[in-house]
């Protein structure tokens, strides 16, 4: 017999929590879709089970005309499922049109519930993205060429954010709150095709039907085993910068260092003098690698916020200069 999936989810829950001490403050990340929405429950599950304290934080992007009403009613859910404190947070989402309305909305949302640990003094906070998410983000990075970091789908732990289901299926989640008798709120964007991540979910299910099923777990295996070879090369490449010091660094010893470590450093160096982490993408560090292994007499190179220049034999990165020749 198949192990009810309320079980399945509690158990990704009650082991992702294994490592906290007794009297933790524990928050779920909530917005009243079937995976937070289990999510809440296992968490509520959990702390009946053990000395912890477990609440949930609702973040209204205020995005939609209903979102005030959908986030009223998670939180009614919430405070039935005993948990407590049960917040409302609403956010106003920045400039979209910089970062896009997803990025923005999340970045908005992460700082939102950063904030809330702070209030509660809060351990962890959980969100629900699921096994299908990650392979969903998989798609996406292998979409863009991103490089590496981008196939390592989405990490399950950073500073105090977990996520317990990367291993559970959407399937399941819905399953979950089907067992429970809760009903998840159906966010319109999920079906809006104006949105990368619902053409990647709708791509996933073609490749999932030509292909086999099984293929959207073996695009989150895959992330799992690499995520471990990314955290390796970037380790490798922060010990490499520190061994550079402070510019202009000569072009020998640039060029001596290998080509996968070499551009994640220039990633480095452009953060470190001021470029944006958000903006700097692979067309920037291969333009600057071009300083080094295809010199022709390039003029200087304005990338966001920084200037890259080459001159007798060394390469400098400044904040803020002018330059030349722009690199999109």
């Amino acid at each position: 017999m198949r192990e009810p999936a309320s079980m399945a989810v509690r158990a990704a829950v009650r082991h992702a929590l294994a490592d906290l001490p007794d009297g933790a403050t524990v928050l779920a990340g909530v917005s009243g879709g079937a995976d937070s929405l289990a999510l809440a429950a296992a968490l509520a599950w959990v702390a009946e089970r053990r000395p912890i304290t477990a609440g949930a934080i609702i973040v209204d992007h205020q995005l939609q005309p209903t979102s005030a009403e959908v986030a009223a009613d998670a939180a009614d859910v919430c405070r039935a499922l005993a948990l407590a404190p049960v917040e409302i947070v609403r956010v106003v989402v920045a400039d979209p049109a910089r970062l896009g309305p997803e990025a923005a909305a999340r970045e908005a949302r992460h700082t939102a519930l950063g904030e809330a640990a702070t209030r509660f003094g809060a351990s962890a906070i959980l969100l629900g993205h699921t096994r299908d998410d990650n392979a969903e983000q998989v798609l996406l990075g292998l979409a863009r060429g991103s490089g590496l970091r981008s196939l390592t789908g989405i990490p399950p732990l950073r500073g105090l954010l977990r996520r317990p289901l990367l291993r559970i299926t959407r399937a399941q989640t819905e399953a979950s709150c089907a067992e429970l008798g809760l009903t998840p709120w159906r966010d319109p964007h999920n079906e809006d095709p104006t949105f990368a991540r619902v053409r990647a979910r709708r791509a996933l299910a073609d490749l999932e039907a030509d292909l086999g099923h099984g293929f959207a777990d073996a695009l989150a295996r895959t992330a799992t085993q690499l995520r471990a070879d990314a955290d390796l090369l970037d380790d490798l490449a922060a010990q490499a910068a520190a061994q550079l010091g402070d510019g202009p660094w000569p072009v020998d010893r640039l060029a001596a260092i290998p080509t996968a470590l070499r551009t994640r450093v220039w990633r480095r160096l452009l953060i470190a003098a001021g470029a944006p982490a958000g903006q700097v993408s692979a067309r920037h560090t291969d333009a600057c690698d071009r300083l080094v292994t295809h010199w022709r007499g390039q003029g200087p190179l304005d990338l966001p916020g920084v200037t890259v220049t080459r001159a007798a034999g060394r390469v400098r990165v400044q904040g803020n200069g002018s330059a030349r020749h722009t690199v999109n």
